[in-house]
């Protein structure tokens, strides 16, 4: 089989049973086997308060990612706006290997620069201020040592606001800032970003031969993904 690397984001797992949870067993168990590397660019999980309960939350999805691990198959991470507070405990028995957010590789010899994609939304000001407080390790250690109750019920409250918030924001400041682009870019040194978190499934051919790639959101209609290989780019669903 030709090598390839996959690319995944924005599944939002929820705690509960899912269709979601189902297509990504079925990812893991099946595609995932035959791949080189995954990638995983963020909000895998609808919320993660921390990983002493995620860990409980989805041991299912730990115990798939640690067996895909031990057969061979590179595993990363890189932390979305919903799952920021994934850490080291999680990593370690996942058998992931923690990305910094942007994080650069080099995939079959192109030079690609990796994101979530919120830091490229720099044009949504309210939520680049919540974002630095949500990274914040001060503020993230406090939360960690709330009760859980606590926890899910500030996490429940900040995806109800974030949701209303939505409703009345100009859709293109949620999208991507040009001027953030071209940063990520210039300062990589990479001629194809790869990213998620918009929920704007594309193909950007830009000036100068770059290209931005943006990853599909799961939907119960489409649980997408990206396979990369020497010869080009594929989405495939599972």
């Amino acid at each position: 089989m030709t090598p390839r690397t996959l690319f995944l984001s924005d599944l939002h797992l929820p705690p509960g049973p899912s269709p979601f949870r189902e297509g990504f067993r079925r990812f893991l168990e099946g595609p995932a086997r035959h791949a080189e590397a995954v990638y995983i660019l963020g909000d895998l999980f609808e919320y993660w308060i921390g990983d002493d309960l995620g860990m409980q939350e989805y041991a299912a999805e730990v115990a798939l990612l640690a067996a895909l691990s031990q057969q061979g198959v590179k595993l990363y991470f890189q932390r979305g706006n919903r799952d920021f507070l994934v850490g080291e405990d999680f990593c370690a028995l996942a058998g992931v290997e923690l990305l910094r957010d942007p994080a650069v590789i080099d995939l079959y010899g192109g030079i690609t620069v990796l994101s979530h994609g919120d830091l490229l939304c720099t044009d949504d000001l309210g939520y680049q201020r919540w974002r630095r407080f949500a990274h914040n390790r001060t503020a993230q250690g406090i939360f960690r040592a709330l009760p859980r109750a606590w926890r899910e019920r500030i996490a429940q409250r900040v995806r109800r606001r974030s949701n209303s918030g939505k409703r009345y924001k100009p859709e293109d400041i949620m999208d991507v800032n040009a001027a953030a682009v071209e940063a990520f870019f210039r300062l990589s040194g990479a001629r194809r970003l790869i990213h998620g978190h918009t929920h704007r499934p594309a193909q950007h051919d830009l000036s100068g031969g770059m290209q931005r790639i943006v990853l599909a959101d799961w939907r119960p209609e489409r649980m997408e993904y990206l396979a990369v290989t020497q010869e080009g780019l594929y989405r495939l669903t599972v």
